[in-house]
């Protein structure tokens, strides 16, 4: 394990030592082998994936969810040869896009000369606003993120939790192993 990173116990998951939150190893769909992930990444609308999210932290009993952009871009080794997560720490992970849980914001200026402007504020529609249709996804090659993406959009899932919002301790010696 790269240093920074802790093997929780069972290997399914890693706490990052800067941040202590703690990651599935295997996105939703890939199964931890012990050596790496296997099988097919469930592809999911936004919609699927924090409904999966909620499933998964009721079935576990801990507070899985769905990570926000700047923590998925954490994520990203910037000093490896070849971009992206680092291997040893996530193996088999697709190198795509994947959804957070940052909600979309359309920024709008508005300009008082425009009649249209000016009537959006009289009804209260002026500044920023939600656009319910449009999420947040990160491409975990690059770390670019985009508030654009429609939340129909098939796309893969990694989970994340806090272990103090799970109620687990962060010092939970006895369930991990420091990183080699």
């Amino acid at each position: 394990m790269p240093a920074g990173w802790t093997l929780l116990a069972d290997g399914q998951a890693v706490r990052d030592e800067r941040t202590g939150l703690v990651w599935a190893r295997c996105v939703a769909g890939m199964q931890w082998t012990g050596l790496t992930c296997s099988g097919q990444p469930r592809l999911m609308s936004r919609g699927e994936a924090s409904a999966y999210a909620g499933e998964r932290a009721q079935a576990d009993g801990l507070g899985w969810r769905l990570p926000r952009v700047v923590e998925l871009q954490r994520l990203l080794d910037k000093n490896a040869r070849v971009p992206g997560l680092p291997y040893r720490v996530f193996p088999g992970a697709p190198a795509e896009w994947h959804w957070s849980a940052t909600a979309q914001v359309h920024q709008t200026r508005d300009n008082p000369y425009n009649y249209g402007s000016v009537q959006q504020q009289r009804e209260g529609g002026g500044g920023p606003r939600v656009l319910p249709n449009m999420g947040w996804a990160v491409d975990l090659v690059t770390g670019e993120a985009r508030g654009d993406v429609g939340k129909a959009t098939r796309l893969p899932v990694r989970l994340v939790y806090t272990p103090a919002a799970a109620g687990v301790s962060p010092a939970g010696a006895s369930a991990s192993r420091p990183a080699d």
